[in-house]
């Protein structure tokens, strides 16, 4: 007996937006099973894991803090994804926006004032943007598989982190260790409340803005019509090699703009790490929030209580920290089976006794 999936003639609508209440229900579930594996209460540990963390003033600023780069990453990467580009290196991106608003604190230490704050947050964009730049351009001109090259630009991008930080950028005053001088004055992100810090603003603002664009603007329509019908796109006039650019610049602006958030605004320095995989988890951001900006918004906010929530339990119940990571990765499975299952349906094939 052989089973085919079958393209359904009409998805139900309802069902598209429920789908991510039914992966998460169904992650919540398979993490209840993940931690009786473990040995613990399954509703102890949820509750460790996903209400706790949401019971003081301070772990409610700690949860926006981990959800600005994830917003900011996964509401760009939703426009690529909404435009059928495949961005795959927000880590990379991140990392290298992080870098090139770093050059003013640590190559010009003088000069710190507002401008020099608003100087990083520009290279930030920029960096991050040149470096989404260059799978585009594989892509336009060589037609290499831009999964692969942004995914392995990744790793060019944090070798380089490590060469800086154990090399040329580090501290002269930091007793050899790995990492650049401390940011100070108008090199750190002003605060808001707490640890809460102007990048949680410009997440926020990245969001309202890209539903504007989406909802309104030329390019908007441009990147739902190239993700939807890519051949109507071509006959009205709209070019898949401008969309691929465009999509690659747009979200790796915004994944540097979240790493320059991290480091100037939570870390306050470079060092050999700088993310615990912010650019890849936004990518559940991104299909968590059905490739909205605005869903993206929700969709971080949760994926940071995974990491909140995976940090209080290694304390409270003695686990390692990739529990966050497997729970993220279920997560993410239990989103592309229930999208699969929406827009397909298993159909029981023909044996090929029956054919002719």
């Amino acid at each position: 007996m052989i089973f085919v999936l079958e393209k359904r003639e009409a998805p139900s609508p309802l069902w598209r937006w429920l789908s991510p209440l039914l992966a998460i229900a169904l992650a919540v579930l398979a993490g209840a099973v993940m931690f009786a594996i473990l040995g613990h209460d399954p509703a102890a540990a949820l509750y460790v894991y996903f209400i706790e963390p949401l019971t003081s003033a301070w772990s409610i600023e700690e949860l926006i803090v981990k959800a600005t780069p994830l917003v900011m990453t996964g509401a760009g990467l939703a426009m690529a994804y909404r435009a059928n580009v495949w961005n795959i290196g927000a880590e990379g991106q991140l990392i290298m926006g992080a870098l090139a608003g770093s050059m003013i604190p640590i190559l010009t230490p003088g000069w710190n004032d507002p401008l020099a704050l608003l100087a990083m947050l520009i290279l930030a964009a920029a960096g991050g943007a040149l470096w989404g730049w260059i799978p585009a351009v594989l892509k336009n001109r060589f037609n290499a598989n831009e999964i692969l090259t942004s995914l392995m630009l990744v790793y060019v991008a944090q070798l380089f982190l490590d060469w800086l930080v154990r090399g040329p950028w580090r501290d002269p005053k930091g007793f050899n260790f790995p990492k650049s001088v401390t940011f100070e004055g108008w090199h750190v992100l002003p605060a808001i409340s707490g640890r809460v810090h102007l990048g949680a603003i410009l997440a926020l603002l990245a969001v309202l803005i890209l539903w504007w664009m989406l909802a309104r603007m030329t390019y908007g329509f441009s990147v739902r019509v190239m993700g939807s019908a890519p051949r109507a796109g071509l006959f009205a006039g709209f070019s898949a090699q401008k969309t691929t650019t465009a999509a690659f610049l747009l979200s790796g602006a915004l994944a540097g703009l979240a790493g320059i958030s991290e480091v100037s605004g939570s870390i306050g320095q470079l060092q050999p790490s700088i993310s615990p995989g912010y650019g890849f988890t936004a990518i559940i951001v991104a299909f968590l929030g059905r490739l909205s900006p605005l869903g993206a918004l929700f969709a971080g906010l949760l994926l940071a209580l995974t990491y909140l929530g995976g940090e209080s339990a290694q304390l409270a119940l003695n686990i390692s920290d990739k529990v966050a990571q497997a729970f993220q990765g279920i997560l993410l499975f239990f989103i592309l089976a229930s999208d699969t299952l929406v827009n397909y349906r298993f159909r029981r094939a023909a044996s090929r006794e029956g054919r002719t």
